[in-house]
């Protein structure tokens, strides 16, 4: 996961960076530069991609536990892994279709307005981000299992949120 941290510090320096020339250049010298929307906007998906798996990694992404305040950790053992699972498959479909659309790229069409920036690696690198998180969740969910089958029925840290 730090090697998506790096890069999306990289890729919010960057585009930081375009930001300021940007507004620079429209309004000090009256003079957009062509094409920085679509460097912009590719920039900012390496950036979610980068959230995305550095969130869930360290337990970021907002959950709410609702279920563990009225019910006891037998309940909360179940639901947890109930939610792990619908996750999962949520995640692990989403990033099987990333996958699937950014192979299409350019003969379907999936290229930036004005510069025509194919859309394929960045399908990807956010489908890479989402493949992660889904491994994230399966190895979450069967370390759940494996202290449910020692004999450990303590309370579960919810389904989205990083161990102790």
């Amino acid at each position: 996961m730090s090697a998506f941290a790096a890069v999306g510090g990289i890729a919010l320096a960057v585009l930081v960076g375009f930001t300021v020339v940007a507004v620079f250049w429209r309004y000090a010298l009256n003079d957009p530069i062509f094409g920085v929307e679509d460097v912009s906007t590719m920039t900012l998906t390496i950036v979610v991609s980068a959230a995305i798996a550095c969130g869930a990694q360290r337990g970021s992404h907002l959950s709410v536990d609702v279920i563990g305040t009225f019910a006891g950790p037998r309940v909360t053992r179940v639901t947890d892994a109930v939610a792990r699972l619908l996750s999962l498959a949520a995640v692990t479909a989403a990033a099987g279709a990333l996958f699937v659309k950014g192979s299409c790229g350019l003969p379907c069409g999936a290229v930036t307005g004005s510069m025509s920036i194919v859309h394929t690696p960045f399908y990807y690198a956010l489908g890479a981000a989402l493949a992660a998180y889904a491994l994230l969740l399966a190895s979450r969910l069967l370390a759940d299992l494996a202290d449910f089958a020692h004999g450990s029925h303590g309370g579960s840290d919810g389904p989205d949120e990083p161990g102790d």
